[in-house]
């Protein structure tokens, strides 16, 4: 009777030791979990935030092509009349100023925001564009017609010379350009005849100024330029 229940007392102290093991095993390894799933949680985030950081390198201000890049789209923009997309690439603070005979004025020069560009098709008011050479007379019409006799004259995307930064050829007018738009470069494009009967003296030529806004080329100034008496 006695030796029995010594081994029943045995047994009961066995269960315990064995209980209390398990359980110290079965938190070991709940805490192992717990503290190694919350690793590639924090390592997870921690990428999205670095991935997050802008990476966009500063414009080259000196590489052509993306500068030629972009007035062949406002070139293109024009010979389409698609003023909308013209006005996208049109300086979205300083808009772009209009100068119709090579000199840049910028106290008289009219300057165009984005939305009067994108509007421009449909805007039927007058306005005045500075002096005719010659006659002296105001120039005087709305924009669309400005733009037809004193910006898109000629397909200057069929035009046979192209400057970079560089007067291809200068008439009466004075060309200050460079002075006009010290933070700018510009693209000129130049016929130096329409008709060749003329030998030259209906040359016509068209610079598109940009300037860096916002890490692009926009658009800044359109100057016309033409042969004058």
């Amino acid at each position: 009777m006695k030796r029995a229940a010594l081994m029943t007392v045995l047994a009961l102290l066995c269960g315990l030791v064995l209980g209390s093991m398990v359980g110290l095993s079965l938190s070991s390894s709940n805490n192992s979990t717990a503290v190694s799933s919350s690793i590639p949680t924090v390592a997870y985030n921690q990428h999205i935030y670095a991935s997050a950081v802008p990476t966009e390198p500063p414009l080259d201000v000196n590489d052509n092509t993306l500068l030629l890049e972009r007035a062949s789209q406002v070139l293109e923009a024009l010979k389409q009349e698609d003023y909308s997309a013209l006005s996208q690439l049109v300086h979205p603070r300083r808009g772009v100023t209009l100068t119709p005979y090579s000199t840049v004025d910028h106290s008289c020069d009219n300057v165009l925001s984005q939305d009067q560009v994108a509007g421009l098709a449909e805007d039927k008011q007058l306005y005045t564009w500075g002096l005719a050479v010659g006659s002296g007379s105001p120039i005087r019409c709305t924009s669309k017609d400005y733009f037809a006799r004193y910006v898109f004259n000629a397909d200057y995307t069929e035009a046979p010379q192209m400057g970079i930064d560089t007067v291809l050829i200068s008439g009466n007018a004075l060309e200050n350009v460079a002075d006009a738009y010290p933070n700018g470069r510009f693209v000129e494009y130049h016929f130096p005849g329409i008709d060749p009967a003329l030998e030259g003296f209906d040359w016509c030529s068209l610079k598109l100024v940009f300037e860096i806004w916002n890490n692009d080329w926009y658009l800044v100034g359109i100057i016309h330029g033409e042969w004058t008496s």
